[in-house]
């Protein structure tokens, strides 16, 4: 065989040209095989980014953890008031009636002796305050257990009567309440309408002692009173509080003796019909239910 020394030097420089472009080919497919390989099981490619931990990749904007992702975490209503303690006291008692000696028992309320307590009022077709606060106080504690709350009743129809004003306010303070709530229902003349909350008055005297409450109280009324006017759409007093929705009282015991934030809530009036159409419908109880719950939510998590 003959070299290529002896071919005519543009035949020469044609096959010179010809082994360099096949090894620039080589090379170059060489290289691509490495970086592919190493752009689907090794590092990243060039543009993208590193595969995070998988704690990490389940987490959504903000770092807040999404659904499916290791280590999730919920935030909403269902935890929203983990930690918080809320008492509810059904006004009245359903055996009132029947222990007239007992309820009509004079309590210190600190500025004055009241009543133990007392039967409550009724719509004229005869469905009891009684039972009325108590099935929402009962809607509402599902509610706000839902929410991660612990749910103080001072009473749930498992007693012969009572309790009496004073030992409700006492319920809520031994349970350390973030919030109060006692539930009622009023009695007033037909042609009155409408819910009002009570907050408490200022009372310094005996075993009273709301200076360190009347703040705090007066907040978990005015939300209270926003929420449940939101959600049955019933409209605030037209005959207490001056359109307001809310009234300041020095004579219930059950607010002078809290010392936690504390309110009534008179949910409307058992005595006009319109009301009363309402009071009695369970629909309308668990929209109350609601409005409490909303209410006194927006001012544990205020």
């Amino acid at each position: 065989m003959s070299n290529g020394s002896s071919l005519p030097p543009h035949r020469r420089l044609r096959g010179t040209l010809l082994v360099v472009l096949a090894a620039v080919v080589v090379a170059g497919l060489g290289g691509w095989l490495v970086w592919h390989a190493s752009g689907r099981d090794g590092g990243p490619r060039a543009g993208q980014p590193a595969p995070s931990d998988p704690a990490e990749s389940a987490t959504g904007p903000g770092g807040s953890h999404t659904p499916g992702g290791k280590g999730v975490k919920e935030h909403g209503p269902r935890d929203s008031l983990k930690g918080k303690v809320v008492v509810l006291d059904p006004g009245h008692n359903p055996h009132n009636g029947e222990h007239g000696q007992e309820i009509a028992r004079q309590v210190d309320i600190g500025n004055a002796r009241k009543e133990c307590d007392t039967t409550g009022t009724a719509t004229n077709d005869g469905y009891a305050e009684a039972s009325f606060t108590l099935d929402v106080v009962r809607r509402a504690r599902t509610l706000l257990q839902e929410q991660g709350a612990k749910v103080v009743l001072t009473q749930d129809g498992d007693r012969p009567y009572g309790p009496c004003v004073d030992e409700r306010a006492e319920i809520g303070n031994k349970a350390h309440a973030d919030a109060a709530l006692s539930l009622h229902a009023d009695g007033s003349g037909a042609g009155n309408r409408g819910f009002h909350v009570i907050l408490p008055a200022r009372v310094t005297d005996g075993p009273a002692d709301t200076a360190a409450i009347v703040g705090p109280s007066r907040q978990l009324g005015e939300r209270l009173a926003g929420r449940f006017r939101a959600v049955t759409g019933s409209a605030a007093s037209n005959y207490i509080g001056g359109g307001t929705g809310l009234d300041k009282r020095s004579d219930l015991g059950g607010l002078n003796l809290s010392t936690v934030p504390k309110v009534f809530l008179e949910c409307g009036n058992m005595r006009d019909p319109k009301d009363a159409a309402q009071l009695t419908d369970a629909d309308w109880r668990q929209k109350a239910a609601r409005g409490i719950t909303e209410g006194i939510t927006d001012f544990l998590t205020r």
